[in-house]
């Protein structure tokens, strides 16, 4: 037999073992992971759940008064479930139209030459640390807002979704761009053949065809911002009340949890009420995956 014949088998059956083991590297690699995240979900789910052995989840849900030091303790978490969704409102009210007018900028209008100098700077305004943008707002933003607005403390949620919203734009930005540059060039030139402008073809043709790409944007924005910490931290006031306005100190499930977290003994209610405070987060930043997920087989199927 021509040995060139046999290196070439010894080589096909080398490389059909090879794709044999990586694959089975992959399921377990995918089977690990998985793994991981439930185990989170169960840990906390279940550490979080024994908080209504003790507290009702009426109460919890429903009362916004915080105090586990008191006598009886209670555990009203309001305050700080509605200061997570309001500041993560807020972020995204004002950070969307930037990013999705900045994302048509780049993706449409701008030059190639201004575009490779925008993508590369968005990609480093990613590495920057959250801590350096709440050190920024608490310096710079907070006495700005209380000499503009004239309120008391300059905290609060306008604050802490100023901040926010610049946070989440290389978010919104990166992925709207990508969207807009994956709609098909056909569709433009159709517009522009049937005698529109291209400021038209762009707001009444691009623009809806990447919409789902631009929600899906949107929605991965919306959960960074409710899972962010250390800028809110530094930004809300970290007070345990309704906002009765945008100005208003108040609090977030994540900064709570930042603040109190040290002062608990694990298995106490305190500790378990922010157990249940993680998990009710970890829900909400779920159901915006899956939210993503569902927008993403809509644009698939468009």
């Amino acid at each position: 037999m021509d040995k060139a014949v046999v290196f070439s088998a010894a080589g096909h059956r080398r490389h059909i073992l090879y794709d044999k083991y990586v694959r089975y590297l992959f399921i377990a690699s995918a089977a690990l992971v998985s793994l991981l995240i439930f185990s989170i979900i169960f840990f906390v789910g279940r550490q979080g759940l024994l908080t209504f052995s003790t507290v009702s989840p009426l109460e919890f849900f429903t009362a916004a008064r915080w105090s586990p030091t008191g006598s009886p303790p209670i555990f009203g978490a309001l305050s700080f479930i509605s200061g997570s969704i309001y500041v993560t409102l807020v972020a995204v009210l004002l950070g969307t139209p930037l990013g999705v007018f900045g994302a048509l900028f780049m993706a449409k209008v701008a030059p190639e030459g201004v575009r490779s100098i925008m993508r590369p700077a968005l990609d480093l305004y990613v590495a920057i640390p959250s801590v350096v943008y709440g050190y920024i707002g608490l310096v710079v933003l907070a006495p700005a807002i209380r000499e503009i607005f004239g309120v008391r403390t300059g905290f609060g949620i306008f604050t802490a979704g100023l901040v926010l919203a610049i946070m989440i734009l290389p978010t919104i930005l990166s992925l709207s761009d990508d969207a807009l540059r994956a709609v098909p060039k056909p569709l433009e030139e159709a517009s522009l053949a049937l005698g529109a402008t291209y400021w038209q073809t762009l707001w009444h043709v691009v623009t809806p065809a990447a919409l789902p790409g631009i929600m899906t944007a949107v929605v991965l924005a919306m959960a960074r911002a409710i899972g962010e910490t250390m800028a809110v931290q530094m930004l809300i006031g970290n007070t345990p009340l309704v906002a009765e306005s945008l100005f208003t100190p108040t609090s977030t499930l994540t900064s709570n949890i930042v603040v109190e977290m040290g002062n608990t003994m694990f298995g106490s209610v305190w500790s378990n009420a922010l157990f249940l405070m993680a998990f009710v987060l970890l829900i909400l930043s779920l159901g915006m995956i899956l939210l993503i997920r569902r927008l993403g087989r809509r644009g698939a199927s468009v």
